[in-house]
């Protein structure tokens, strides 16, 4: 079978967006070729998921549906520079996931073929990610459809435009970790209050993944589920006085804002 989706880069968010490929079946393994530079990292990919692996220093354009660019934004000069153009007429679609880096850029590293800048995030792991799409000047409905069926597998897909990719990045992209130090911090609530730690943990993950996934499907206004929980003079509204206090939601904002700026100041 012919290479339909080759992947520069086998990192992380790599390996999460070919497992969900694989589980969904949209992609069978020989169709899906992984370039990656480390030697152990490459063993690691071809053994455990049955795919082709290959060297950066060797990468050939075989895809003939996408290619996915995910290695660091700093390194796309010389990622590119290794990597031999040859489409004969054959353009496959570019999607990148380097934070920052502009559709002017990565499209004139890639002349004439179809680029969608892609932020996906780290739950893509678990099939529950949130990406966004912002396609260029060269792309067509049935790149677009293309690459919704792939970032479809990894989770929840959204079409914006360039001008708001650095926004998403702040949020959604770095959003994970934001998350992820307020369930700790409940975490961290409970122990100081007595719980054991391990239920302690359980509690503030299935609290954060309940009140998530109620919002999800009911649709509720953060603020309506908020003041449904607090009652008068009761225990929520006390600890929400506190949050305020201490500048809870200024906090979460100011991170946005200062992931959305380092992800402006990555694409110049």
């Amino acid at each position: 079978m012919s290479i339909r989706l080759g992947i520069i880069g086998g990192g992380v968010m790599a390996e999460a967006i070919l497992t969900r490929l694989l589980a969904s079946q949209l992609y069978p393994a020989n169709s899906l070729l992984v370039s990656e530079p480390q030697s152990s990292r490459r063993d690691f990919l071809a053994e455990t998921y049955g795919i082709n692996v290959t060297d950066n220093n060797q990468t050939t354009l075989q895809a003939t549906e996408a290619l996915l660019l995910a290695v660091k934004p700093q390194i796309l000069d010389k990622v590119t520079s290794q990597l031999t153009l040859d489409a004969v007429g054959n353009y496959p679609l570019i999607l990148s996931i380097l934070a920052g880096t502009p559709l002017n850029r990565l499209e004139t590293a890639f002349p004439n073929f179809p680029v969608i800048r892609v932020m996906p995030n780290t739950p893509a792991t678990v099939g529950e990610g949130m990406t966004a799409i912002a396609p260029g000047t060269q792309v067509k409905p049935s790149h677009l459809a293309l690459a919704t069926s792939i970032f479809e597998a990894v989770g929840e897909v959204v079409e914006v435009t360039e001008s708001l990719m650095d926004g998403v990045t702040g949020l959604s992209g770095s959003g994970p970790a934001f998350v992820a130090l307020m369930i700790e911090a409940l975490s961290d609530g409970g122990v100081a209050s007595g719980l054991p730690r391990a239920i302690a943990t359980k509690l503030a993950i299935q609290t954060v993944l309940g009140t998530a996934t109620l919002m999800k499907e009911t649709g509720l206004h953060p603020g309506q589920l908020k003041d449904n929980v607090t009652s008068p003079g009761g225990t929520t509204i006390a600890g929400v006085a506190k949050l305020e206090e201490k500048g809870f939601r200024s906090a979460v904002i100011e991170a946005v804002k200062t992931a959305y700026r380092r992800s402006q100041d990555l694409g110049k």
